[in-house]
This record gives structure tokens, C-alpha cells and sequence, in this order.
């Protein structure tokens, strides 16, 4: 009886750390985004008050004011860049705690598992013939490349793990596709690689805005199937004892992702790390629990993507993919190492 009494105050003591450790972060990321919204709004080639920012921002600004060159920075460039990083990131983070928890990979994301490179290829095939194809070829380009793999590990066995190798060949594939369409781009191929770097410098209200469609169908969606992402997390087979049906709820995730993978890169390039970093980070802090990760996770990227297009900027307008890799990749190698000591 004491033995139930200790675990029970034990069970106790952990929740009641986990809700504090949560709200801290929520605390944490509130602030930070509080003051990237501030600087990516308010600091530039042309610095304007945080104030005068604030008050171009009203819903009531009149029309003289809304013609003003302060308002059209603020309003039609400072901002949608400002939305478009944060809806890019938090697709990104999402996706992959979606991957790693349906596919039980601690790599998984949509830039390992080929749809990305499916997504980079068509929109580079399409940026060969004009920038009006990159964005229906880019869809079209991770859906073939989401039917390939599925195709692949399901006469390989249908496994997560033939899942997961099946996307390694068709990543290293069209990757391969990918530099041919550099090779014979002739006077496109410097569009081509600045397009596959990553940027959001000339993020627009449209692409914005369909950075949040892919982001918040993607994170509801999963958050609302949280319970059942929880339960196929737990090992092979094991959703299905408890009444998921995994494959179904594989196939309908898959397909929401590579959606949202389509609409990214072809907006902004390939930008990778933050589905990959971002959701190890948050499982060190809050626990495996996928709806509180979905949740962080979509703030947490917003919050590191649109703080890395900042220094990308300040750093004469690098590609952000370069930002994320230069510092993801060492992050994610300390990260691992610091755990594997543990």
C-alpha cells in the first residue's frame, strides 16, 4: 500500500513539474516572439519607432496614412516577411513532430524523408519553364514523390521502417534530378540555386498566407489526433491494439504534410534543421506528449524561423537555409552528444 502511495505522490510531483516547466516556456517563447515581432518590424534600412510601427498597424489608419512610404514598409513588406518565416517555421516543426511520431524516427522530417526533395524538384522543373509553374509543380512534385515511397515500403514490406528507407532512395533520387536540372538550366541556373537556398526576402501577402495554410491544417489536424499520434508512438503495432487504425491515420497525415511541404518550398525554398532540431529540444523539456509538443512546436519554429531570417538579413541577405543549417547542424550534433552521455 505505501509502495502505491509513493508512486502515486511520485506520478503527482512529475505533473505538477511538467505544468511549471510548460507554462515557463510558454512564458519564454511569448517573450520572444513579442520582441522578433518588435525588431523584424521596427528595424531595417529605413528604422522606425516601435510606437509609429504600432499605429500603422491599426485596422482604423486612414487613407492618406495607409499611402504613406512608413505604412507600405510596415504593411506590405516588413510584415508579410515577418508572417511568412513564422508560418514556414511552424509548419516545419510541426511536420516533424508528426514524422517522428508516426514513423517512430528520431531523423525523420520532411527533408529526410524524400517529400521535400520531391517538392525541390518539380519547382526547380518548374522554374526552368517560368516562376508561374514553381508553385503547381512544386505540389506536384512531393505528392509523386510521397506516392513513390509509399509505393516503395509497401512492396518492401509496409513497415516504418521500409517507410523510412523508401525515402532515403527516392531523396537521394531526385536530389540527383535536382543538380541534372542545374546542369542544363543555361542563364536560369542562378535563380534555380538561389530559389533551393531559402529565402523569404521577397515574401508577399500571398505566400504568406500560404505559409499559415499549411501551417495551422497541418498542427490542428495533428493536434486533434494528438491521443492517437500518442498511442502509434509506442512501438510497432501497438496503435492498433488500442484501436487506431494506423495506416489510415499514416496515409491521411502523410498527405496533409506533403501538402504543406509543396506550399513551402514553393514559396521559399528549401530550409532545413528546424523540423529536425525543434521538436528534439521541446521532448527534452515538456515530455513526449504529442499535443503539448504539436503545440510548442508551432510557436517554438515560428519563433527560431522568423529569428533566423532576421541575422539572414542583417547579414546582407543570406539565404535563410544557410542560417539553419549553419547553426542546426552543430546544435543537433551537441544536442545528441549531451544526450548520449546522459
Amino acid at each position: 500500500m505505501s509502495e502505491i502511495t509513493d508512486l502515486t505522490a511520485q506520478l503527482e510531483t512529475y505533473k505538477k513539474n511538467l505544468r511549471r516547466r510548460r507554462g515557463q516556456l510558454a512564458a519564454f517563447l511569448f517573450c520572444i516572439l513579442t520582441a522578433v515581432a518588435v525588431w523584424r518590424l521596427t528595424q531595417g534600412d529605413w528604422p522606425i519607432p516601435p510606437s509609429r510601427v504600432f499605429s500603422l498597424l491599426s485596422l482604423f489608419l486612414g487613407e492618406a496614412e495607409r499611402a504613406s512610404a512608413e505604412a507600405i514598409v510596415v504593411r506590405a513588406v516588413r510584415l508579410p516577411r515577418l508572417l511568412a518565416a513564422f508560418g514556414a517555421g511552424a509548419f516545419l516543426s510541426v511536420a516533424g513532430v508528426v514524422l517522428q511520431g508516426l514513423l517512430l524516427n528520431p531523423l525523420a522530417e520532411p527533408y529526410t524523408l524524400g517529400i521535400a526533395a520531391g517538392a525541390a524538384f518539380g519547382g526547380a522543373l518548374g522554374l526552368t519553364a517560368g516562376s508561374f509553374f514553381v508553385m503547381p509543380s512544386a505540389f506536384a512534385g512531393a505528392l509523386v514523390a510521397l506516392w513513390a515511397v509509399q509505393t516503395i515500403a509497401s512492396r518492401a514490406g509496409g513497415g516504418r521502417v521500409h517507410l523510412v528507407l523508401a525515402g532515403v532512395i527516392v531523396s537521394a533520387s531526385l536530389s540527383a534530378g535536382v543538380t541534372f536540372l542545374k546542369a542544363i538550366a543555361g542563364e536560369r541556373l542562378h535563380a534555380i540555386v538561389l530559389w533551393l537556398m531559402g529565402s523569404f526576402a521577397g515574401a508577399s501577402p500571398v505566400s504568406a498566407f500560404l505559409a499559415w495554410c499549411a501551417a495551422i491544417p497541418v498542427a490542428l489536424s495533428s493536434w486533434l489526433l494528438g491521443r492517437q499520434l500518442d498511442a502509434v508512438s509506442l512501438g510497432e503495432d501497438r496503435g492498433s491494439l488500442l484501436g487506431v487504425d494506423e495506416r489510415r491515420l499514416r496515409t491521411s497525415l502523410l498527405c496533409m504534410v506533403s501538402l504543406g511541404v509543396g506550399a513551402t518550398v514553393g514559396s521559399f525554398g528549401i530550409i532545413g534543421f528546424v523540423g529536425l532540431v525543434v521538436p528534439h529540444l521541446l521532448r527534452i523539456v515538456i515530455g513526449p506528449s504529442h499535443r503539448a509538443l504539436l503545440f510548442f512546436a508551432f510557436w517554438g519554429g515560428g519563433c527560431l524561423m522568423a529569428l533566423a531570417d532576421g541575422v539572414a538579413q542583417n547579414l546582407g541577405e543570406l539565404p535563410v537555409g544557410v542560417i539553419t543549417a549553419l547553426f542546426g547542424g552543430p546544435f543537433f550534433c551537441w544536442l545528441l552528444l549531451s544526450r548520449v552521455r546522459g
